[in-house]
């Protein structure tokens, strides 16, 4: 195990130094990143094929290509977001200016899942270092590949006492949440996010967390079936489906379930062929652990497109499951694989009713021709963020706030909000000597309470 505490300790004293508070230097620190990124896209792509067989085409634009553009994103616009912002001044403090600026936090600690495992390390690591923060890096352990690669393209980029990799397992994580951070940003499970946040509440450490949960899709009869059809199946299956914001199920209006899934089938052999195991474009489960998972996931239900699985090759096959309740097993945990159940329904109301008596969702997506129907899902569902009329693609640009709510996670990142998370800010009154009212001194006079009521009041 790295000496944990000893990198903390060098980085406090990196950052007390005030070496990461210039605005040039942060500009050169994320100018050097992407350059790295750019440098080792070739072995990242190579890495994340080991790991999950990940096509070239979906390890570029899930992982290397988003965290470029942030990178980008956040370097046109540093300048601005760093600058104080004056606000009002109350008329009692008359003749003082006010004023707020972002100020780092510190010594922050990134601790990153294996799904997505360049993205989710590397974006926050962007607003970190926007901010003008140190970090302390944690891969996860399950894409063993694409963490070695990581870890080595940092630490050929930066001096430890400004960013640290730490790799490891499970122990090793618990080992680091124990410390005195600054600042935790975490993305995992609802179960490890909770332990998370328990032990950074022992030091009293602020903390973002980035979860998952079951991620409804609801498809209205007011639809293009074959666009949202073609839409939904891309979206559950890219990385196969081991993805926080995948399309968890689909509640389909019964009238056009057939129509429905009959499409969904004809777009899963049309992106990976009458054998998704022999297509080069689909990927594989990254672990024996999570295969066993989904396979067991698959014992007694109703398939009716896919269902077969290789545990040597770590493959689970496209799978449709039709007819599926509330109740079955695959509606009682995040499946996080590529296994759709489809439920029917009849009545709108009873849908968002059972989606809301559950815990909220990261990601929700409502399919329908009908502005006023898909203002009302919106509005009635508590979830992160997600698409009217399509899938996933809420996550990828630096604009929108990414994040959940309640049992999917705490805070917001992407773009200035990966700034905004690793700051806090500075609030300051500035007054000059030469005027001092002597309203707010004693004695408080019956003139003074008149004028103190009439300015507070």
């Amino acid at each position: 195990m790295s000496n944990i505490p000893g990198i903390i300790e060098k980085q406090k004293r990196f950052f007390g130094s005030g070496a990461t508070l210039d605005i040039s230097r942060r500009l050169r620190a994320l100018r050097a990143l992407g350059a790295a990124v750019r440098a080792n896209s070739g072995a990242l792509c190579d890495a994340l094929a080991q790991d999950m067989r990940r096509p070239e085409y979906e390890a570029f634009t899930g992982d290397i290509g988003v965290v470029l553009n942030e990178i980008t994103y956040a370097i046109r616009r540093l300048r601005s977001w760093a600058r104080p912002c004056r606000v009002a001044t109350p008329l009692a403090c008359f003749y003082a200016r006010s004023y707020s600026f972002p100020n780092p936090y510190g010594v922050c600690l990134i601790v990153a899942p294996w799904n997505f495992p360049v993205q989710l390390v590397l974006s926050p690591l962007v607003g970190a270092l926007a901010a003008g923060n140190c970090a302390v890096v944690k891969p996860s352990e399950v894409s063993a590949n694409t963490s070695a690669v990581l870890s080595g393209m940092l630490r050929g980029c930066f001096d430890e006492a400004h960013v640290a990799v730490v790799e490891g397992d499970a122990e090793v994580s618990k080992e680091l949440c124990s410390q005195d951070f600054d600042y935790v940003f975490f993305s995992g499970s609802s179960v490890v996010g909770k332990e998370v946040m328990k032990a950074a509440a022992r030091r009293l450490t602020p903390v973002t967390l980035e979860l998952g949960g079951k991620c409804p899709c609801i498809v209205d009869r007011e639809v293009n079936v074959d666009v949202s059809a073609r839409r939904i199946a891309w979206g559950k299956f890219y990385n196969a489906g081991q993805m926080c914001v995948a399309p968890d199920y689909v509640a389909v209006q019964r009238e056009i379930k057939d129509r429905f899934v009959a499409a969904l089938r004809r777009h899963i052999h049309a992106f990976y062929g009458p054998d998704p195991k022999e297509s080069g474009d689909y990927g594989r489960i990254v672990n024996a652990r999570h295969f066993e998972r989904l396979r067991r996931l698959l014992d007694g239900v109703s398939v009716v497109e896919g269902g077969d699985t290789d545990d040597k090759e770590r493959y689970v096959a496209p799978t449709i499951v039709e007819p599926v309740s509330w109740g079955d097993e695959l509606m009682k945990e995040e499946i996080f694989g590529p296994i759709l159940p489809v439920l029917s329904y009849d009545n709108l109301d009873w849908v968002i009713a059972e989606i809301a008596k559950r815990p909220s969702p990261l990601a929700l997506y409502i399919f329908s021709s009908s502005r006023k129907l898909s203002r009302k899902v919106l509005a009635s569902i508590p979830f992160g963020g997600g698409c009217v009329n399509d899938t996933l693609m809420h996550i990828i640009g630096p604009h929108l706030p990414f994040g959940g709510v309640g049992n999917s996670g705490i805070g917001r990142y992407h773009g200035k909000a990966s700034f905004e998370v690793f700051s806090y800010q500075k609030t300051i009154l500035d007054k000059p000597f030469f005027l001092d009212i002597p309203l707010r001194y004693p004695p408080f006079t019956a003139l003074k309470q008149k004028i103190g009521k009439k300015l507070f009041g």
